[in-house]
């Protein structure tokens, strides 16, 4: 079985020709690559576990979808983050948005910003404002760059246990 660095999420997808474990940011793919698929999927493939590295055992874990209507419905912007906490001082981060690209995109830049930094006030603020920096709008959606500035400053306020400034 392929091996990865512990470190890394990983997906596993059993099929007609064994098991394959993919890096999850290698999993979703986008239309520059291949217009009619969304992931990696092969024919009778099936994705049946996500393994999360040990090195975020204790992590708080936050998700939000915001939509125009019912949960079943499509996001207008989500976020997931994965935060280790000691203290009140960030250890380690992971985030990832939805929604506001053609697949999901990770954050690594907040997450490298926000290491070491308390978990207050200033730092969602600060990591809101970066995760939205450069952001390129289409003709209709420009309303997703302070959704997805606002959803990652409660991403950091509010992952795991209540959160007080």
């Amino acid at each position: 079985a392929p091996t990865l660095v512990p470190s890394r999420a990983a997906l596993v997808i059993p099929g007609p020709k064994g098991e394959r474990i993919v890096p999850a940011e290698q999993y979703w793919i986008g239309p520059g690559i291949d217009i009619t698929r969304m992931n990696v999927l092969q024919p009778n493939e099936i994705l049946t576990a996500i393994r999360i590295p040990s090195t975020m055992a204790g992590a708080q874990f936050y998700f939000e979808k915001v939509r125009d209507r019912q949960v079943w419905d499509f996001a207008l912007v989500n976020v997931a983050s994965a935060i280790v906490v000691s203290g009140d001082t960030i250890q380690k981060a992971r985030l990832v948005v939805n929604a506001v690209a053609a697949t999901p995109r990770r954050l690594a830049n907040v997450e490298t910003a926000i290491i070491g930094k308390p978990r207050n006030e200033a730092t969602a603020d600060m990591a809101g404002k970066m995760a939205v920096e450069g952001a390129q709008t289409l003709r209709h959606n420009a309303y997703k760059v302070p959704l997805m500035r606002n959803l990652v400053q409660r991403a950091i306020r509010r992952a795991g246990a209540p959160w007080t400034s």
